[in-house]
């Protein structure tokens, strides 16, 4: 059986704070011994629970990034019990490339698990989190955005699983993670999604969309940061109160909370995120590109509710999601 050939720079196990990184041997033009090196932190004090927080799993997405950058340099270790490992930029030649996906080998790394020891770069990157870090781990943190092609109202969410007593676990922490919006998400393709892998281990976990368009803003980034330390109070691990303030609490029940683009053109935005919307009512227009006098291709919500999620760039394509409908939960 082949061996995974990252192998990390400091100690997971050891007391204290450790700044380093995971190796991944990466021969290549520029440098024929050359290594992929995946910034990470682990903080360490005593006995206790494991967190593993995880940014730019898409390299295009910064709010991870940003409070996982400042968490591993504001958390000391006498400030919690148990161990905090960090790693910022979990997909790392993405995020320096600024893409959604690898730049070295086109791949989705959350299309890639459970990868492979053997694999392209990607692979072994997921092969590594899915055989050696997310076994240590009791809670996961995974940081999303909308990156260059989405935006959403700020949330964080949980799923429905098999396993009812995992199922509560992940929605008490998502709860503790007190984006604005908390939501139970449907994936409308889990199939080598990092959170099925996680899940599949038992592991509670949780994920967030926090903004979207290829950036931060100071809002979304203050949610990142609030919400991972409340999420680690809530696990026991980090000291101190969890600072709440209201969320909205949505539902994603079907499929039918998606609307996709069937034409190619311009997109006229008909809702703004967080607005309410009527079952039938339009939320986008796309109009021709090419000529003049064309009327435009409405598009309808399929359910009532508030719309979480519109596509980003003025230009659409044949197959692009124009928006996402939560629907309200008491």
């Amino acid at each position: 059986m082949a061996t995974n050939p990252i192998s990390p720079t400091i100690p997971f196990d050891v007391d204290g704070k450790h700044h380093g990184f995971l190796k991944l041997p990466y021969s290549r033009d520029d440098s024929a011994w050359g290594s992929v090196m995946i910034p990470i932190c682990v903080i360490r004090n005593g006995e206790g629970p494991t967190a593993l927080l995880t940014g730019a799993n898409h390299g295009d997405e910064y709010e991870g990034p940003i409070a996982l950058q400042d968490l591993a340099h504001s958390l000391e270790p006498s400030d919690i019990t148990g161990r905090v490992i960090i790693v910022p930029a979990f997909n790392f030649p993405a995020f320096m490339a600024g893409r959604r996906v690898s730049p070295i080998d086109g791949r989705n790394l959350n299309r890639t698990f459970p990868g492979k020891p053997d694999g392209t770069v990607t692979e072994k990157i997921a092969d590594y989190f899915a055989t050696q870090l997310v076994p240590m781990a009791h809670l996961v943190v995974d940081f999303h955005s909308g990156g260059k092609t989405l935006d959403f109202v700020p949330f964080a969410c949980s799923h429905v699983l098999e396993d009812k007593e995992q199922e509560r676990q992940c929605a008490e922490a998502v709860d503790a993670f007190n984006a604005p919006y908390t939501m139970r998400l449907l994936e409308i393709d889990n199939v080598g999604m990092y959170d099925t892998e996680v899940e599949n281990h038992g592991k509670v976990f949780v994920t967030t969309e926090l903004g979207g368009g290829g950036t931060a803003s100071a809002n979304s980034a203050r949610i990142a940061r609030r919400g991972v330390r409340n999420v680690l109070k809530h696990a026991g691990i980090m000291k101190g109160e969890i600072e709440r303030q209201p969320s909205t609490f949505l539902d994603m029940p079907d499929h039918e909370c998606f609307v996709f683009s069937e034409v190619r053109g311009l997109i006229e935005p008909l809702v703004d995120l967080g607005e309410a919307v009527e079952k039938g009512q339009p939320i986008a227009r796309i109009w021709a590109t090419e000529k003049t006098g064309e009327a435009p291709v409405e598009y309808l919500s399929h359910k009532t509710g508030v719309l979480i999620s519109r596509h980003f760039p003025g230009l659409v394509q044949p197959g692009d999601c124009l928006g996402v409908i939560g629907v309200h939960v008491d």
